[in-house]
Order: structure tokens, then sequence, then C-alpha cells
């Protein structure tokens, strides 16, 4: 067994046995000391304490003791899981996983395998289909930081209310991709199959229908090519036979479709949610998919909200938003993984740079090059510091802004504080209507912060992007 086959075991057993998957720390530990690592060794590279990792570790051997029915430890696990025999089964794609314990043999025949199963279905169901998972697309799988009230809340709309599409939208870097890959761990087995895509490079819509038509057919390529019901004849050319062939694979079968970076295929210099001209027709797909009947769900990741998601989103329609905000108390990992110090001042470094996963451990690092981890003698300096690294992920936000966003925010990043409708109408030069416009777009692309103050509603750019924008004036 490779490492990865042990990592996929083990969360399988334990999966199984409590419905509750392996995190990221256990992981680490179970990786660590299979390859012969101590714990002090295993500490350093997850940037934690060597206690704490004996004390995870303790429990994880525990636990999977219940599982394989004999005591695991530190130093028999290895022995221990290689008496196991783990046999993967692939599909013609080769991400398509089914695994079974069996005994040792002597006989010459393999063991049959179960070709029901799938890795988060126990293993007295048999009646189950299996999880056909495509995730070569999708990144690397990374920490989550404290957003298990988001995932329960997907997984209520997805699974329990069977929500037909739902957009996870938030400013790059607040952890959208994350957040996306911890729920298909959690919620994979409920599908026949889970396809991750990026449109990261703006792919026409014929080319992702035929991506994801040919996958959910498990025909890649088709040979003989599909026709509409599987039968043998030929792949539609046409992007409405393309579009209708896909709803009825999604209607025959419960697919989990996530598709990440779809700001890409929105256009630039426009207001929020418009399409580029050569991806327009993306709006049919959205449109069919929230509209109709069907079995399936479609998670969207972009930094705004395509035009019809805000039509057609509500609390008992089968199409919802989530807006992730940023994190707080639990951004004080970051930090421990960065070694910073003086932790009673981590408070004001996460309000400062508004818990965004990402703005705070480029900002972390900055601190551990220059003040050799000292967060207090950083903020002696009294100043929002971005640095190359961060204005490089504001940078495409800001630049895609239509030339009333950019008059707008270039005007609130001169107000030190917030301000009502009434003073922008006065000194913004705008009409109402540009004005609404303007503040709605800005606050869809999570730029603008709101506060309410006695019966009235004030706008305000948060920190960070105000000090983008004096920086770098877009007007």
């Amino acid at each position: 067994m490779d490492v990865q086959e042990v990592l996929r075991f083990a969360d399988d057993m334990i999966f199984a046995k409590t419905g509750e998957h392996l995190d990221d720390l256990q992981k680490a530990i179970l990786l660590g000391v299979w390859e012969g690592q101590k714990y002090s060794q295993i500490a350093e590279t997850s940037y934690c304490s060597e206690g704490h990792i004996r004390n995870i570790a303790s429990k994880l051997w525990k636990r999977l003791s219940n599982v394989l029915d004999e005591e695991v430890t530190q130093s028999n696990l290895r022995s221990t899981l290689e008496r196991r025999q783990v046999f993967i089964v692939s599909s013609n794609f080769g991400n398509d996983f089914v695994f079974c314990n069996v005994n040792v043999s002597t006989d010459t025949q393999p063991p049959e395998v179960p070709k029901s199963r799938s890795p988060s279905t126990p293993t007295s169901d048999t009646s189950q289909p299996q999880t056909r998972l495509d995730l070569a697309d999708a990144p690397h799988i990374s920490l989550l930081s404290d957003r298990t009230s988001e995932l329960a809340t997907l997984e209520k709309w997805i699974v329990q209310e069977k929500c037909n599409l739902a957009a996870i939208l938030g400013i790059s870097g607040i952890g959208k991709t994350a957040l996306s890959l911890h729920l298909i761990q959690k919620i994979q087995h409920n599908f026949e199959c889970v396809i991750w895509r990026s449109l990261g490079h703006s792919p026409p819509l014929e080319t992702t229908l035929k991506n994801l038509i040919q996958f959910i057919a498990n025909q890649y390529p088709p040979n003989p090519p599909l026709a509409r019901g599987g039968e043998e004849g030929f792949l539609p050319t046409s992007i409405p036979e393309r579009l209708s062939l896909l709803m009825e694979y999604l209607r025959k079968n419960r697919c989990l479709i996530i598709l990440d970076d779809v700001q890409a295929i929105l256009g630039s210099g426009q207001l929020a949610g418009n399409y580029r001209p050569e991806c327009e027709n993306y709006s049919i797909l959205f449109r069919q998919i929230g509209e109709t009947t069907h079995n399936s769900c479609l998670i969207l990741n972009s930094w705004e909200p395509p035009r019809e998601i805000i039509a057609l989103k509500g609390e008992n329609s089968p199409v919802r938003t989530l807006q992730l905000k940023g994190i707080c108390a639990a951004t004080t990992e970051i930090f421990r993984q960065k070694r910073l110090l003086n932790p009673e001042t981590w408070e004001n470094l996460i309000n400062a740079y508004r818990g965004n996963p990402l703005w705070l451990k480029i900002i972390a690092t900055t601190i551990q090059e220059i003040f050799r981890g000292r967060v207090a003698e950083f903020l002696k300096y009294d100043m929002i510091f971005l640095g190359e690294e961060l204005v490089a992920t504001l940078h495409p936000q800001i630049n895609r802004l239509s030339e009333l966003e950019k008059k707008l925010i270039s005007h609130l990043s001169l107000e030190a504080n917030p301000v009502s409708l009434e003073q922008l109408l006065k000194n913004a030069e705008l009409s109402p209507s540009e004005l609404f416009n303007g503040l709605q777009s800005l606050g869809r692309r999570s730029l603008v912060e709101t506060e309410e103050q006695e019966n009235e509603t004030l706008f305000n750019l948060c920190p960070v992007v105000r000090q983008y924008v004096i920086s770098n004036p877009v007007c």
C-alpha cells in the first residue's frame, strides 16, 4: 500500500463506522507515521506543538483500533494495515475508486470486489451505487478554517432541501474553493457522480457541455458517440441539443457539478453579473438548471453572482446564494502556523484585514520576514500594508469595474468614516439611479461594506480595499 492508498483506506473505514472523515491534521499524522517520522517532525511540518500532535494521534489510534477491531499504535500502524489488503478498482477515467477490505488468501484467484460500493458507503449497504469522482481540475485541498456553519448550511440546502443550484460568493482569498472541496468530502456519497470543472480559462459553453455529458455518460471519448438516452448515434453539435441531453442525464442521475472561477466568464468594464460576449450563452445553462426539475445540483464559485442567480435565488427557491464573510477566531491557527508572537494583538490584525484567510497569510508572512513574527511591532506603524502579493490578488477584481463603479469607489476611498446615501448624492455628483446601480454592483462584488446607524444605511470600503485604491488610483 502506498501513502495515498493508506489515507483513502483509513478515511473510508472511519467514515463507514462514524460518519466522519479524517481532517487535515489527522491525515498529516497518518502520513508522517507511515513514513517513519517522529511526532516532533510531524509537529514541525504541521506548525503546531509536539504535545498537540501526540494528543491528536492518541485519539486517532483509538479510533482506528475501534474500526479495525485490534489495537493500533504509532509503532504497529504499518504492520497492522499491511495485514489488510486494499484493492482499488478504477473506472476508465482513473478517478472512480472502490475500496474493499479482504482477508489475505493463498488462492491464486483475486478476491471478488463488490462493484456497487462507494468510498463513503458502509460495507453493509451494497445496494448503493458507487460515487464516480472526476476531480482532475480540482486544486489540492487545504486546511479549512472555521466554516462549520457554512458547511452545514450548504449540506442542508443540497442534501435535505434538494436545491438545484447554489452559488458560493465572495472576494478572492475568502475560501470559496476550499469550502467546496470540503463540502465534497461531506456529501459525495449522496450522488452517483461528482464533477469539478474550472472556468478559469473561459471555455466555450459547447465545450463545457460536451465535457460534462461525456463523463456522466461514462464515455470518454464516446465510442460510438452518445445520442439522446444513451443510444448509439452522434453527440449533438448544437448548444440547445447538448443542453437538452445534459438535462436528461441530470434528471436520470443524481449528479453534483462544481464550476470554479465562474467570474472568468463574466465581463469587465460592466456592472457585476454581466457576461463576456463570447460566454453569454452560459446564462442558458444556469437558467435551465435553476428553473427546471431534475435530481442534480450545480455549485458555482465566483467573485460575483451571474445576473440570473440574483433573479432566481430565494429561501423557498431551488436556487440559493451563500455570501462568504471573513473568519475571526479561527484565523489564529494561521498565525500559529506562521509562528507569530504577541497573541494579545492578533484580534486587531484580524479586524484590519477583515478575517480574509489569504490576506492574513500574506501579511503574516510579511510580519515574520520583517519583524521576526512580532505583531505588536508591526501594528505600531498604524497602517494597512498591502505588499506586492496582496496587491496582485486585488488588481484583477478592481480592474474589472465599470467606470461608474471606479468613480464611486474612488470617492468612497476618500471618506474616513461610513457615509449615507444623502452624503454620497451630494458629494459624488451622481444621479440617484447611478448611485444605486453603482452601490448595488460594488456590494455584489464584496467591495463595499454597509452598517446600520439610527435607521439609516451607511456605506464604506474595507480598509484593505481603501488602501489599494488610494495607492493605485482607478480614475
